[in-house]
């Protein structure tokens, strides 16, 4: 019997949703992945989570060099 499995434990799940914000996961990891939080209501809600704080982390750091930058009307002193 080769290595497929129908359904991953939300361990592995929750790591491939953190993964994937950071690579493009492969087709088996992505089907896996998808039965698994079409299934659990858990994981689902933490990836929502996850790529709700990725998004807010960027917005951060779009503004962060905002903070740096002189404002109209500041003198530098």
């Amino acid at each position: 019997m080769g290595k497929h499995r129908v359904m991953i434990p939300c361990d592995e799940a929750t790591r491939l949703l953190s993964d994937a914000q950071d690579r493009k996961l492969g087709a088996g990891e992505r089907t896996v992945l998808r039965m698994h939080t079409w299934l659990c209501s858990g994981c689902r809600q933490f990836g929502t989570q996850v790529g709700f704080i990725r998004q807010a982390m960027k917005g951060f750091a779009d503004r962060s060099g905002d903070l740096d930058a002189p404002h109209a009307g500041d003198d530098g002193a």
